[in-house]
């Protein structure tokens, strides 16, 4: 039997978690805090073979026993911030003229690895306690995450992953290019925020009441997972046919399948469980007339299909039923010393009116390196990234790009596409053509084999 392949053993684990240190701002981008987004990036992998194999999750015990949770959640909110704030200013220099925007694409992508990372070690109650008064701000960051997504829900805004439009040619920039795949990758982030939020849902009995207060009062987030009930932004219709997100991409549904729950339909039916069953929850969330009219749209959607699969919904539903011919009770207002959220405001504040001097200086310090500095950050990042590995973070079999069965060969160009046989992937090239050009070239980029490009 084969065994797992490790990223990292404990002792070095426990090495680069001890090491987990705060950046300011303009040192987002520095060489130190690469080296910080490497270790993390290692962790993440780790962390998920440890799960996904049920072996021992010295991860997620290393950053309880050394208290390194708030530090993630506090470099997730910078990135955050920097993209928002800075960002914007540095891709508008006249003077900012990178040689690749690979640099810069890794910052963006850090606080994607943060939220993954996250996503597996919160699954555990010592995990959420281990936050710590953080925990409030990982709940203001998955408000914002979520009112995001149902945005994009409702306006139909969402990246479609699985192919390459006509406009992305090489007439687009490279930070035009940047830009998409930063919104794209927006998409993951706050599917993976939902994850996030259902656990810290499932903890609730171990959190303080400000954490309670900020789910239910101060965002009211059972009314945001209605709204994401309603228009459910990982469903789409596309050429009359649906399809949903899972893993990262875009599945066509099989007609007998439509119903089924995904893995994000059922993070927000459990969410909504918990935040409106809990005896603690009925006892402070307000049921004014507005609320109850929200709640109530959910009666509609708890079918039988949908009971069948997660059989607790029953129990929402009888709920519900209740509430359509009852008032409850008022909230009581109870006199609460309040915690209240610092990282974002901190971060915020220390910043205020310098976003075009962090800019500048970045510029210069963090995202003008040479070529070889590029080289060797690229052979750093395709180390960590080894094929072997990824394989096992694949939670199914590869599946044949052109008739879906069980394949075996991977296209040896892209490394992207999988085929259960020659014919196939003849049969499949004038479609993966385009798409294996772009991933080959960034193949090559990663392993340092191409010049980088001006």
């Amino acid at each position: 039997m084969e065994s797992t392949p490790t990223v990292l053993f404990a002792g070095e684990a426990e090495g680069s978690i001890r090491s987990l240190e705060t950046f300011p701002l303009k040192e987002i981008g520095s060489a130190r805090w690469f080296r910080q987004h490497e270790y993390i990036e290692k962790l993440n992998m780790q962390a998920i073979l440890n799960a996904s194999a049920s072996q021992d999750e010295f991860i997620k015990d290393f950053l309880v026993s050394l208290g390194k949770v708030p530090i993630l959640i506090r470099e997730m909110i910078s990135v955050e911030i920097w993209k928002q704030k800075v960002l914007p200013v540095l891709c508008q220099l006249q003077d900012f003229n990178p040689k690749s925007t690979f640099p810069l694409y890794m910052v963006i992508h850090h606080e994607a690895t943060i939220i993954n990372l996250l996503e597996t070690v919160l699954f555990y109650q010592d995990s959420c306690e281990a936050a710590e008064e953080s925990i409030l701000d990982l709940i203001d960051y998955c408000h914002r995450k979520l009112t995001l997504l149902a945005a994009r829900g409702e306006t139909g805004d969402v990246p479609a992953k699985d192919r390459v439009t006509e406009a992305e040619g090489p007439e687009t920039s490279s930070l035009q290019e940047l830009q998409k795949q930063s919104s794209a990758l927006e998409f993951d982030i706050s599917l993976k925020s939902l994850s996030v939020l259902r656990y810290i849902t499932d903890h609730i009995d171990s959190l303080s009441l400000s954490a309670l207060t900020r789910l239910l009062s101060t965002h009211n987030l059972p009314c945001v997972l209605v709204h994401l009930v309603e228009h459910c932004p990982w469903s789409r219709r596309k050429n009359g046919e649906l399809e949903k997100y899972m893993d990262g991409k875009w599945h066509q549904i099989p007609r007998e399948d439509h119903l089924k729950m995904t893995k994000l339909d059922g993070q927000v039916w459990i969410a909504l469980y918990n935040l409106l069953l809990r005896s603690e929850c009925q006892r402070k969330y307000d049921f004014n007339s507005f609320n109850k009219t929200q709640l109530l749209k959910l009666r509609g959607f708890l079918t039988e299909v949908l009971i069948d699969q997660l059989p607790n919904l029953a129990e929402l539903q009888r709920f519900l039923s209740q509430l359509a011919i009852t008032d409850p009770a008022p909230p009581k207002k109870d006199l609460i010393l309040e915690q209240i959220p610092e990282m974002w405001n901190n971060i915020m504040k220390e910043n205020s009116g310098k976003w075009k001097a962090i800019a500048k200086y970045q510029v210069k310090q963090a995202f003008s390196p040479s070529e070889e500095d590029l080289r060797q950050q690229a052979h750093r990042l395709a180390q960590t990234y080894s094929l072997d590995v990824m394989e096992n973070l694949i939670p199914d079999k590869p599946k044949c790009g052109s008739c879906g069965c069980e394949a075996a060969k991977r296209c040896s160009r892209c490394q992207s596409e999988w085929y259960c046989r020659r014919e196939c992937q003849v049969k499949h090239w004038p479609k993966h053509k385009q798409a294996c050009e772009l991933m080959a070239e960034a193949l090559h980029r990663l392993r340092g084999d191409l010049d980088v490009k001006p």
